[in-house]
């Protein structure tokens, strides 16, 4: 069964919401026809993060179903920033090719993904962290498969990327790690190799810090206004150990971690 997850859209006024719709309208044909920009126009880039999280609404349920969320800070103290992810017809297993349908930047991101087994809907008491862990069915190395509406993200204006999905083009996940809750993140070392070129090696690496429960509970609770609750088979990633990578059609990338496992993905 496919996972699918429900976003609640963030309300705007109505000239604002109109200027966000003209916006995804842009990014969608960028995406799609696989010609990107250099940027939105400035009249209708986002001005407030509230008007960059409506314009992803926008984007990300035109590429419906949804598959989950990708959640991540500049670091271990900062608010969290979030995506909605569509499933971009499903999320390949480790050892999967990637088609050529709508890539371009083919980058890449490993990362730490998990997989809901319960619900977590809106509620009056915040969720405990213990609730959180309860609803985690399992945990995966996966590898975020970036794409983009735009040239060089990296120059593009900051909110309007966060707007084009933060960069989501897939997730790849990995086999389920069985003692996912005993690992020591802050000791936990990645390696990213394209083509059997290593491009990235780091340790406790992810700039959000060590707790990466923090991210989800996080979601859980303080994001539910705009998810409208997590639901069982959301996948929810938590963020980059490497920094970006870029691979070429027709190599191959494992993204191997030392505790969590491997993942890899051959691009056509």
């Amino acid at each position: 069964m496919a996972a699918v997850a429900s976003s609640h859209p963030t309300v705007l006024s109505g000239l604002e919401s109109n200027r966000m719709h003209r916006a995804a309208e842009i990014l969608l044909r960028a995406r799609r026809e696989v010609a990107p920009i250099h940027d939105l126009p400035e009249d209708l880039r986002p001005h407030t993060l509230e008007e960059a999280y409506a314009l992803q609404d926008k984007v990300g349920m035109a590429f419906a179903p949804l598959g989950g969320w990708k959640v991540g800070a500049p670091a271990p103290n900062a608010t969290p920033l979030f995506s909605v992810m569509p499933l971009w017809g499903g999320y390949p297993r480790s050892g999967q090719r990637i088609s050529r349908d709508l890539r371009r930047l083919r980058g890449v991101e490993a990362e730490i993904a998990f997989r809901l087994g319960k619900d977590l809907p809106p509620r009056r008491q915040p969720w405990t962290r213990e609730e959180v862990v309860a609803a985690i069915v399992s945990a995966h190395p996966a590898i975020e498969l970036l794409e983009s509406a735009f040239v060089d993200p990296d120059k593009a204006d900051r909110l309007s990327v966060i707007g084009d999905l933060q960069m989501n083009g897939g997730l790849a996940v990995g086999p389920a790690c069985a003692n996912w809750q005993s690992i020591d993140l802050g000791q936990e070392s990645v390696t990213v190799e394209v083509g059997g070129e290593t491009r990235f090696q780091g340790t406790a690496s992810n700039s959000a810090g060590h707790d990466l429960l923090r991210l989800i509970l996080w979601l859980a609770n303080e994001g539910s206004g705009r998810t409208g609750g997590l639901r069982a088979h959301d996948w929810i990633t938590t963020g980059s150990w490497s920094g970006k990578t870029f691979a070429l059609p027709g190599s191959t990338v494992r993204a191997g971690f030392a505790h969590f496992g491997s993942v890899t993905v051959a691009f056509e």
